[in-house]
């Protein structure tokens, strides 16, 4: 693509006056890199995530105040972690973290436990108890 027909339409990335690095060629032919504010495809592409993520978040929210799941659930959609990640950073088995996941279970978890919790989703250990149902 030539430098002077990279896209610059409007996306999510030009609301933080964000640009992204892309190569494109100059007049001689010669590759160089230029910035872009984003194209109509990528626009498309990162709202309709944003979109998914926000609803992920919403039912992760409903599930926890219809006591189907614990905060650690609604907490890992805020953080856009997986069931993988969550445990790596608290250093759990994942079947360990997917049992905390159940209110029973959650209710029954010691201050250190939660600690480490609160600690990947950088909160407070009352924040991860009482923040949802606020």
């Amino acid at each position: 693509m030539e430098k002077d027909k990279v896209p610059q339409d409007q996306s999510n990335l030009t609301k933080n006056n964000v640009k992204e690095l892309l190569y494109a060629t100059d007049e001689n032919g010669n590759y160089t890199t230029t910035l872009s504010t984003g194209w109509e495809p990528k626009t498309i592409a990162l709202s309709n995530s944003i979109d998914e993520i926000n609803e992920r978040i919403a039912d992760a929210k409903q599930q926890v105040l219809n006591g189907e799941a614990s905060p650690i659930v609604y907490f890992m959609e805020i953080n856009k972690m997986d069931l993988t990640i969550l445990s790596s950073y608290v250093g759990f088995w994942k079947w360990r973290v997917k049992r905390h996941f159940k209110p029973s279970v959650f209710a029954t978890l010691s201050d250190k436990i939660l600690q480490k919790y609160a600690d990947a989703f950088e909160v407070s250990i009352n924040e991860l108890k009482n923040s949802i149902t606020k």
